[in-house]
């Protein structure tokens, strides 16, 4: 039964487990229920015997009972025992407590009464251990004069504006402000807080501009060597029970580094000596926060003289502050892992704090910020010239090395190449290039104006980059300090709750803060670029720095994003308020504004001498390193100050070239573009072209002067629009207007020689359009213009229908006349010139527009990638720009050559009808008509030879086979009669023309030789029996048309016989 399985049972009564198991689990049950079982022996036929079964059970469990009460009766009198052990332990303990609480009370009343004794005792010794404090004090104090100089000498200045401060704090002690002794100790301390003041300014104002020891330049090549280690600290292991000491407990670092909540600065000692604890009084040395120690441990002895692990952690801090006595900012400086440079502007900014001169400071550096920068600009622009000059003349003509150097290089490789590109004829380009051009190569997009203006222009404001970063610091700087700390100079009757904390602060600093010097820097950055550009800025005049002080205190606006009312706005924009320009504005300004204010200052920055070349122009150069100015600072500013990112220089810039700039340039290359397409020689074919054509210019593609113009004028504005990408669209809408007007030229040009001509008539037909459309010979055209109707997937069956359609609506214009004809051969070759000129300028216009396209896919992309600030210099520049048109131009002037070589054949082959040709001898000449076709073929084949590709010659003159061969077979149904040397003379004229075609090297030969067999085939059997050519026509049914041979059947010839029914044969024939 498992209910008993844990009794203890000795093994001599074993049996007992196995009664009890024979005992049913239900008399275990926690609620028993007795009547069943009472029931059972009722109802059983045995009563005694369950009964007795019973009894038997209840024995068992008995001696069970007797067996467990057995083994645990000794626990039981134990646990007695120990209870009344505690119960008699607990009433001593009362009674004890009892006993403490009366002697407490005794000893409460023996020291009541001497209380006051101990008292005074106390006072007094408090008193004297003062006393002894002051003596000590005073001492040290008469030496501290002394320890500053020496320390300003060693250039410890935060060592000694620290002893400065802790000693002018402990002469206003109570006690020391009578003794006499220390008045000159006053009056030393007072002149030297006015040095260690100009000093410490000195060293900020050196550093903020990159000039300073411990400079951004300086401080990267020496950083590890302008630290020394310091004295060691050692940290016990936790095995020391010493609690920590409440002074070497390391501090975090904020904005509050070395001031107190209430603003004023306390120091630790004064005779220089370290505040930190070295033992405590029982030997113990100080603790450090171990999580900041190295791992390196040694065993020392402890204050019990017991050896206890410790670790040794070399600390650094920089140089200026080796002296300094140890304390929350040096201890900070130690653990910050800031540059050098930013550790020195933090120690400058907390020695002004600790010397109460942060609003001195402040106007002081706002005072010399605008002369300073100045002279920076100009000191650069010298350098720049200096070596410029050297790179001249030292190294000079053979290498120009150095970046300006370089530049010129480029220069005078651009004069080259364009002095290169001439014809073959020896016809120079360069002078038309220039003379329609508005700027010199030299200011050209890529000329070494623009590239030496912007390199000028990248390194000063890389310059001023740097030095902003350093003003930012030191602004933030000071603007926390100025919140913590009221100007000592200041009386606090005078301090009123100004309801603008922007303005507090900006008066706290003296006037000066980040926007402050954003504004005066962006203000020089404008006048030096408008002394680049030539122009005359309102932030010349006398009374600049005023406004400029004036707009830098406003705060910047928290409510709004636009700056032009509550936020600091550009004092410094373009004016023409001094000068009047009527009807000559552009001029004017190309000319640099020369006419000047009253007011303007005169002193300028020098860039004359590094500049080959000034002028508006260079505004393209100007853009793109103004616009990474900005993306810069925007970058470095504050929360607070963000919006003023986006006013300033880039605003001024982009202001200038949209109202001067753009204007400017749009007159100017307007008259290039009128220049160009207005000269006499503008759309003259070149007289003394190259015998063969070449797509290259260099090698003389004789491309129109007017068209190589404007091609060249359009990269240029488009060379423009890649300096300045947010002006893109506009750009590309000038190049736009400039080739519409070109096209327009040309259009009328072409109409010139078309004008009337029934050439031009029949390619303007709908049905003449779609039937040149489906020639193969169209193959040629560009297909991006050809209409889907005119796709050409046509077999050569279908080929030659389609030319025979063509022919026979051509020579259903018979009778051509000669005045419906362009008989000027300089026309046609100025239709095949300007045609070719045409494809060449669509050609540049489509490379430009995939240029332009790919450059504005480009600049979205980094768009998105950037920040919105760069939104500005998205643009999205027109997919076309023209080219189709221009391309569609030139196929209607190869089309209508086509066709004018068409008709010119139907003009001269016109005369075979109507007339007989009975002849009397032999043919040894072609006829007249055919000499004077042939000569007019060869000679505007060698005319258009030079202007137009071999392709383009074939589509020209490849119609002529296909109409003269046409022509010559209809023309045997309106002859009279023929003779066998009228069949002669035709063949003649037949292989007359065959020579003179196939002597067109791009003509196929073959098929010209194939198409006038036919015409000889043809009249050949003329001379044939009829019987003789019913078997022809039975053999060759399909070689001729039914009225081609109906044709054979009407011409008289002298000596054949025709039956009557010789048509119904013949047409019975054709019709199986």
């Amino acid at each position: 039964m498992g209910f008993f399985d844990g009794l203890p049972i000795s093994r001599e009564k074993a049996y007992l487990r196995e009664e009890l198991s024979r005992i049913d689990e239900s008399w275990c049950a926690a609620r028993f229920d007795s009547l069943p079982h009472v029931v059972h022996i009722l109802t059983s036929k045995d009563r005694e015997g369950e009964v007795q079964v019973l009894k038997e059970q209840s024995d068992v469990v008995e001696e069970v009972v007797d067996e467990v009460v057995h083994a645990y009766h000794s626990g039981f009198n134990k646990a007695i025992q120990n209870y009344s052990q505690i119960l008699r332990l607990f009433s001593e303990s009362a009674e004890s407590v009892a006993v403490l609480k009366v002697d407490l009370a005794e000893a409460k009343k023996v020291l009541g009464a001497r209380n006051k004794q101990l008292h005074q005792l106390w006072y007094r010794s408090v008193t004297l251990r003062h006393i002894i404090s002051l003596l000590d004090q005073i001492e040290g104090i008469a030496k501290v004069p002394a320890r500053i100089e020496q320390l300003i000498a060693e250039k410890q200045l935060y060592a000694a504006v620290q002893l400065h401060v802790q000693s002018t704090l402990m002469l206003e002690r109570e006690g020391l402000q009578t003794v006499g002794v220390l008045q000159d100790v006053r009056s030393e301390l007072t002149k030297l807080k006015g040095l260690l003041f100009y000093k410490v300014l000195e060293d900020l104002h050196a550093h903020l501009y990159n000039k300073g020891e411990y400079s951004i330049a300086s401080s990267r090549l020496s950083e590890r060597d302008d630290e020394v280690p310091t004295t060691t600290a050692v940290a016990f292991s936790i095995n020391n029970s010493q609690p920590f000491s409440r002074r070497t407990r390391l501090l975090k670092v904020d904005n509050q580094i070395g001031a107190y909540g209430d603003g004023s600065y306390r120091p630790s000692s004064v005779d220089g000596s370290s505040s930190f604890d070295g033992r405590d009084e029982d030997g113990a040395m100080e603790i450090h926060d171990e999580a900041t120690l190295d791992e390196h441990t040694i065993r020392v002895n402890g204050g019990d003289n017991t050896p206890k692990d410790v670790k040794i952690v070399s600390r650094q801090i920089p140089t200026w502050l080796s002296c300094s006595t140890p304390d929350e900012f040096v201890e900070a400086m130690r653990k910050s892992d800031a540059p050098l440079s930013v550790k020195y502007s933090q120690t400058m900014v907390e020695c002004l704090c600790m010397l109460g001169k942060v609003a001195a400071a402040g106007a002081m550096i706002c005072q010399r910020l605008r002369p300073t920068i100045h002279d920076i600009f100009t000191a650069k622009i010298k350098g720049h010239a200096e070596r410029a000059n050297y790179s001249r003349a030292g190294i000079g003509q053979a290498t120009q090395t150095g970046t300006t150097g370089l530049h010129y290089l480029k220069g005078q490789l651009e004069s080259f190449q364009l002095s290169k590109q001439k014809r073959q004829n020896g016809i120079s380009l360069a002078g038309m290039l220039l003379a329609v051009s508005p700027v010199s190569p030299v200011m050209a997009p890529m000329g070494t104006a623009q590239a030496a203006a912007k390199e000028l222009l990248n390194s000063i404001l890389d310059t001023v980059v740097r030095i902003f970063e350093n003003h930012v610091l030191v602004g933030e700087l000071l603007e926390s300090k100025s919140a913590q700390q009221v100007d000592m100079n200041t009386p606090k009757s005078m301090a009123e709750i100004n309801w603008n904390p922007d303005a507090e602060a900006s008066r706290d600093t003296g006037g000066y803060s980040i926007g402050f010097t954003l504004t005066v820097l962006q203000s020089e950055c404008q006048q030096l670029i408008c002394e680049i550009m030539r122009a005359t800025p309102e932030a010349a005049s006398a009374d600049a720095a005023v406004q400029t002080a004036r707009l830098a205190k406003k705060g910047p606006s928290k409510g709004k994003r636009d700056g032009s009312e509550d936020g600091l706005t550009f004092a410094f924009r373009l004016t023409d308020a001094t000068i009047s320009i009527p009807n000559q504005g552009a001029d004017l300004i190309r000319q640099g504004w020369s006419r000047r204010g009253p007011n303007v200052l005169q002193e300028g920055y020098g860039t004359a001498a590094v500049l080959p070349e000034q002028g508006i122009y260079l505004a393209a150069s100007v853009y793109r390193p103004v616009l990474q100015f900005t993306d810069k600072v925007a970058s470095m500013l504050p929360q607070k100050y963000s919006q003023l990112g986006n006013d300033g220089l880039l605003a001024f810039v982009e202001n200038f070239v949209k109202d001067h700039f753009l204007p400017t340039m749009f007159v100017d290359y307007r008259k290039g573009v009128q220049q160009a397409i207005s000269s006499p020689a503008a759309f003259r074919p070149r007289a003394h072209a190259a015998a063969t054509y070449t797509q290259s210019i260099e090698k003389g593609r004789p491309v129109l002067q007017g068209l190589l113009a404007i091609d060249f004028l359009a990269k240029e504005v488009l060379g423009w629009a890649q300096a300045m990408p947010k002006f893109a669209s506009d750009l590309v809408k000038y190049v736009q207007t400039f080739l519409e007007r070109t096209y327009e030229r040309c259009r009328t040009s072409y109409m010139e020689a078309v004008l009337e001509k029934q050439s031009y008539m029949l390619i303007g037909r709908h049905d003449v359009e779609n039937l040149m459309g489906l020639d193969p010979a169209s193959t040629c055209l560009p297909n991006s213009l050809r209409p889907p109707n005119m796709e050409n997937t046509a077999t050569d069956a279908e080929g030659v229908e389609i030319e025979l359609e063509i022919s026979d609506l051509l020579i259903n214009l018979r009778p051509i006349k000669q005045e419906n004809l362009i008989r000027d051969d300089n026309k046609l070759i100025l239709l095949a010139s300007l045609s070719d000129s045409l494809e060449y300028v669509a050609d540049s216009i489509e490379r430009l527009g995939k240029a332009c396209a790919r450059a504005a896919n480009q600049v979205e992309e980094n768009n998105n990638q950037k920040n919105p600030h760069h939104a500005r210099m998205s643009s999205a520049p027109p997919k076309d720009l023209g080219a189709e048109e221009y391309r569609k131009l030139a196929i209607d002037c190869l089309k209508v050559l086509r066709v004018e070589m068409q008709l010119e054949t139907i003009f001269h082959l016109q005369e075979m009808t109507n007339r007989e040709y009975l002849e009397d001898q032999d043919a040894e000449e072609p006829d007249d008509f055919i000499i004077s076709l042939t000569a007019q073929i060869t000679r505007r084949d060698e005319q258009m030879a030079p202007f137009v590709a071999g392709i383009k010659r074939s589509y020209i003159f490849g119609g002529i086979c296909s109409v003269a061969a046409n022509a010559s077979i209809k023309a045997l149904a309106d002859m009279k009669s023929i003779n066998l040397f009228g069949v002669q003379q035709i063949c003649r004229n037949s292989i007359a023309l065959e020579q003179a075609l196939a002597a067109i090297s791009s003509i196929d030969s073959d098929a010209v030789q194939l198409r006038l067999d036919r015409v000889r085939t043809y009249y050949e059997l003329l001379n044939m029996p009829f019987e003789a050519l019913l078997a022809f026509i039975i053999e060759h049914e399909h070689l001729f048309t039914a009225a081609e041979y109906g044709s054979l059947l009407k011409v008289q010839v002298p000596g054949r016989d025709i039956p009557v029914d010789a048509q119904d044969r013949v047409t019975q024939i054709l019709s199986q």
